[in-house]
């Protein structure tokens, strides 16, 4: 894999204990055709650059790679659930760097009814709208 050019960092950039997680997670190289010339992580760098800053997709800095192949994997990522593995596995890293276990021993789920009077509720909101 190419290496990563030297660039201005970013807050939103993956640090190495993320991006040890993240890699393995990523589509491997095509066995034919021709060669990945993107750097995996750099793509991921402008990502988080993009959600951290609320930019454009056309609007990410220039020391990225161009911002067609971002969305282009990002799309593609998405579409086959590599994005939902990738965010599960950042998820573990943030839960142990605070000294948490990397997967949730608990769950709670909150709900709350309403109970509708005699007055109001769907049936006078359909009356009201047939006047």
């Amino acid at each position: 894999m190419e290496a990563m050019l030297e660039r201005k960092q970013y807050t939103s950039d993956l640090t190495d204990a993320e991006w040890v997680k993240l890699e393995p997670l990523l589509p491997p190289k095509k066995p034919v055709g021709r060669a990945r010339e993107v750097n995996l992580r750099e793509v991921l760098n402008a990502i988080y650059y993009r959600a951290d800053h609320g930019v454009k997709w056309r609007n990410l800095p220039s020391d990225f790679p161009a911002w067609q192949t971002v969305y282009t994997y990002f799309r593609t990522w998405v579409q086959v659930g590599v994005w939902e593995a990738l965010n599960l596995a950042l998820v573990q890293v943030v839960r142990q760097s605070v000294g948490r276990e990397a997967e949730p021993s608990l769950t709670i789920i909150d709900s709350q009814s309403v109970k509708l009077g005699q007055k109001g509720g769907t049936k006078s909101a359909l009356m009201a709208t047939k006047k």
